[in-house]
């Protein structure tokens, strides 16, 4: 049986960044689902979790991060994305920005955009912050499956396929983050979730599209 830990285990956060340190794969809750963590900056262990996952490698992931300060050296952060960033984190909108000139990562699938998200859950930002880099946000699904929001559930679809599970419970929101792309003339929302069109466009001032078909063609789909 896979390994789980109960995220009130005060060593789970530690040992959670200690394991992905070392190249391993960690699920863990959010604020959405539960998500499925590499190091970004792992080549080897964001391989393995796109091979885990049933996920074709050119097909981007999301990375989470800890603090909205950190999306400056991985992305080209706008005033809209400033205004997203403000409003919805730490939460459920996952912002797919142009990336920094010098910043690289499998997870990114060869694309000069990068998919953000600061998660309002305590424990993954305390997680990212321990292991000093983002890791990848992408629901601990295989690919086609329902995105799971309970630890057993994760554990019914990853099996021995990971190193750990964080066990925090259902997942609040019971739903997958919305995800906004603002690389285009007009922000787009690529895939709707647990934030509303209705509360993009009040944060922005503006109406906001929504074009479903991007998910396929950008690939910015599965976040956690």
């Amino acid at each position: 049986m896979v390994r789980i830990i109960p995220a009130s285990d005060r060593g789970c956060i530690d040992e959670a960044a200690r394991l992905l340190r070392q190249g391993e794969l960690v699920c863990y809750p959010t604020d959405t689902v539960y998500g499925i963590g590499a190091a970004a900056g792992d080549d080897a262990a964001v391989r393995r979790l796109f091979a885990v996952k049933g996920r074709p490698p050119d097909k981007p992931v999301p990375l989470l991060i800890a603090d909205a300060a950190d999306a400056t050296w991985l992305a080209d952060v706008t005033p809209v994305a400033r205004t997203l960033m403000g409003r919805f984190w730490p939460g459920g909108l996952t912002i797919v920005m142009r990336k920094a000139e010098g910043f690289r990562s499998l997870a990114l699938a060869g694309q000069a955009t990068v998919a953000l998200r600061v998660p309002d859950h305590d424990l993954v930002r305390q997680i990212i912050r321990v292991l000093g880099e983002p890791i990848t946000g992408t629901s601990a699904n295989r690919a086609g499956a329902p995105a799971p929001v309970s630890a057993v559930e994760v554990a019914l679809q990853m099996g021995e396929m990971v190193s750990l599970i964080v066990d925090g419970g259902r997942s609040p929101a019971g739903g997958e983050s919305t995800v906004i792309d603002i690389t285009q003339d007009g922000p787009e929302i690529v895939r709707e979730g647990v934030v509303s069109r209705g509360e993009i466009e009040d944060a922005l001032g503006r109406e906001v599209s929504v074009q479903v078909e991007k998910e396929v063609r950008h690939g910015h789909g599965s976040h956690s």
